[in-house]
């Protein structure tokens, strides 16, 4: 079996959050690999603790991709804060032509083209990917799970942090499925009653208030927040509200501009301009909306560069929604150039956390080797860039942990997805399978 097909079988995506199958990466012919280890979410340790605690199963994956995709060389991308990865890292890597990659503590270095361009100085093209410039990129736990793959080992667990309101913060791997009410009583429980829960992180992450929600494959943690706190209040605001407030207060002074980390790499990427569609009705959307199109959705506009405290971030996520409604897209008229002030105009991790007062939660989240054990999983067909996965199961079967209980049909994308516990199936649809221990 090839190395691709047994990526295929475990049902490999996507580890950091973008959730792309990464069998289709593995067939790439490429000269650069880049490991993601920046991890730059504030909070959010998982990545660290999975290259402090298993570095070995984590360059093996890196150094079978490298085999696969024809590459040359890898850079191995990590904050130079966290010494003790970067020392176990380089005590287990025996591979000559994988190099580590520092780099500093600021926001948003995890971005992929942030990292192309620290690794190697290349510019993925506007709309582009890695491997346009030829790189492929995937995150620590990608590689982790790879390594897992080449022993028939499928994705049914995925390492989270738990922080905030806990008693025990700590990081551990959680059976793809448990819910949020389990990982938080394995974490001590909380230790306040009113709280939100900010799901993969309280920047590019999202806010719920369910702990019926469950670990998916992308799922990078939970934080939780007081219910009353600045970051909670402000996100729980209807979008309608978030418009009008831009429209009324917004003085168009670019600070959304100027600290843009894609406009500061080169791309025409001007939220400025984008909050002129809630102002100007006459102008028309299409002609603001495109300077959204390239937008990553970081939030440092939002959150840390606007004196307003409004929503650019907001404004831009609509604005490429309606791009993709019309079937339109921006072509950017001038190649793409680092902006002169760009090293000049990063914004520290900690500084960005005091902006945004959550500072006092960050804490030690160390590893532990103790699971959940959920006496009910939620596993969705679709936890992947692609189409949904295909039922594999009927209410009523029994199933091991590792069974295959959604099946991706060859030739189309997405991953096979497994269960990860032992049990009965109680409930199975073209969306979610709902097993009993």
């Amino acid at each position: 079996m090839s190395f691709s097909e047994k990526i295929f079988n475990a049902g490999v995506v996507g580890a950091g959050g973008a959730g792309f199958p990464t069998h289709i990466k593995a067939n790439s012919k490429v000269e650069y690999v880049l490991v993601n280890g920046a991890e730059c979410e504030p909070l959010i340790h998982k990545d660290v603790e999975l290259m402090k605690n298993f570095p070995s199963q984590i360059l093996e994956g890196v150094s079978e991709m490298m085999k696969n995709t024809d590459a040359k060389k890898t850079y191995f991308g990590i904050k130079a804060k966290n010494s003790i990865a970067i020392e176990e890292i380089e005590k287990h890597n025996s591979n000559n032509r994988i190099e580590t990659c520092l780099l500093g503590d600021f926001y948003p270095s995890g971005d992929e083209y942030e990292l192309v361009y620290a690794a190697t100085k290349r510019l993925i093209p506007p709309h582009g990917l890695p491997l346009d410039v030829g790189c492929v990129v995937n995150n620590v736990e990608t590689f982790f799970n790879i390594s897992n793959a080449l022993k028939d080992i499928p994705v049914t667990e995925k390492i989270v942090t738990v922080t905030g309101l806990v008693k025990e913060p700590k990081t551990f791997f959680a059976p793809i499925g448990t819910s949020f009410k389990d990982l938080i009583e394995f974490a001590g429980g909380a230790i306040a009653n009113d709280y939100a829960i900010f799901v993969s992180g309280i920047l590019m992450g999202r806010l719920t208030f369910d702990l019926t929600e469950v670990v998916t494959k992308t799922i990078a943690g939970i934080i939780l927040l007081p219910k009353d706190h600045y970051l909670v209040t402000r996100m729980n605001r209807p979008l309608t509200s978030m418009n009008r407030i831009g429209k009324s207060a917004c003085d168009q002074c670019s600070y959304c501009t100027e600290f843009c980390p894609r406009y500061l790499l080169g791309y025409d990427v001007q939220p400025h301009k984008v909050m002129r569609s809630l102002q100007f009705s006459t102008t028309g959307e299409a002609v603001w909306n495109q300077y959204a199109d390239l937008c990553c959705s970081c939030g440092l506009c939002s959150l840390y560069a606007c004196p307003e405290d409004l929503y650019p971030r907001e404004a831009c996520d609509q604005g490429k929604a309606e791009l993709r409604k019309n079937n339109q897209k921006y072509i950017q008229p001038k190649p793409v150039k680092v902006h002169p002030i760009k090293e000049g105009r990063r914004v520290p991790l900690k500084q960005l956390m005091k902006r945004m007062d959550v500072l006092k939660y960050e804490q030690k989240t160390p590893f532990t080797e103790g699971k959940p054990e959920p006496k009910i999983i939620k596993i969705f067909l679709k936890q992947h860039v692609g189409v949904p996965a295909s039922l594999n199961v009927l209410v009523g079967d029994k199933v091991s942990k590792g069974d295959l209980v959604g099946k991706m049909d060859n030739g189309k994308l997405g991953a096979n997805i497994h269960s990860s516990i032992d049990g009965i199936v109680t409930s199975a649809n073209d969306n979610f399978i709902i097993i009993e221990r």
